[in-house]
């Protein structure tokens, strides 16, 4: 998820946050790949793969297809490598450090793109997405999921949890990226040359009906999330340790047994025109 596209990478490169982006894709794996299997045979490139959370899910759902996966992190890369090689043995993917305004690929090297939180760190997400299409054949496609925090709501209510949100927002904004960015996926892909557009939400719902989504997205992904930032948004002067401790506090009571969280991915699919 990683690019020379970007700005700094809000979320830090812990091994904290390591573990977060794998419960966050082991936890919406069947929300945000439902519908996405390409066929065996067929070259498939992962835009800003990271550490590979969402890599072992595409090889789970296309075992057939040639698997290439791009970052411009060696060291994401090699934790993808061994993510991949640990939970896929033998799975058919290809490695490679590369800039997605720049990708180092021949024009119409593949039949389709997948990229996954990556746009929302661009500071050009446009760009990106023009400087991919070269690289993918005429009649090919692309699926795009970004996320979007204005569609977190949540019972109990709280205005620290908000305003905590809105700090995490405001820093990503403020590194060029753009939390937000769900909502934006279908203007992105038309102005990037992209055809026949669609883009559907996927929403995440939790309450205690559903405790592995309450653990595995409430706490364990968007509030972890939101957690992380916590020295750079004190560091900024965006709120105090107090306001910013209850705004957390508050987003893990969510998760408890009389409470609700919702939240929306943006699933989008294209395909790049015959000319």
């Amino acid at each position: 998820m990683n690019t020379t596209a970007a700005l700094s990478y809000v979320h830090g490169y812990s091994e904290h946050e390591a573990r977060r982006l794998g419960d966050q894709a082991d936890t919406l794996a069947a929300l945000l790949h439902a519908g996405t299997a390409f066929p065996a045979g067929s070259r498939v490139l992962e835009a800003g793969c990271g550490i590979g959370a969402q890599t072992v899910h595409l090889v789970r759902s296309s075992p057939g297809a040639r698997l290439v996966a791009v970052d411009v992190s060696g060291t994401s890369l090699a934790q993808a490598r061994a993510r991949v090689e640990a939970e896929s043995p033998g799975a058919d993917v290809e490695w490679h450090r590369a800039d997605l305004l720049d990708p180092p690929f021949a024009d119409g090297t593949f039949d389709h793109l997948f990229v996954c939180f990556v746009l929302e760190h661009l500071r050009d997400p446009q760009a990106a997405l023009a400087a991919l299409r070269r690289v993918l054949r005429p009649g090919g496609t692309i699926t795009v999921i970004e996320g979007d925090h204005g569609s977190a709501f949540f019972h109990p209510d709280s205005a620290y949890a908000r305003a905590t949100i809105a700090h995490q927002v405001w820093l990503q904004s403020a590194a060029g990226g753009d939390a937000l960015i769900g909502r934006r996926l279908q203007p992105l892909l038309a102005a990037a040359g992209y055809e026949e557009v669609t883009v559907r939400p996927r929403t995440v719902y939790a309450d205690r009906t559903r405790p592995a989504l309450a653990e595995g997205f409430i706490r364990n992904t968007f509030t972890a999330m939101v957690e992380a930032v916590r020295a750079d948004a004190l560091a900024a002067g965006l709120t105090t340790r107090a306001d910013f401790d209850r705004g957390i506090a508050d987003l893990h009571r969510t998760a408890e047994d009389d409470g609700a969280f919702h939240y929306t991915f943006f699933k989008g699919q294209a395909i790049n025109p015959i000319p």
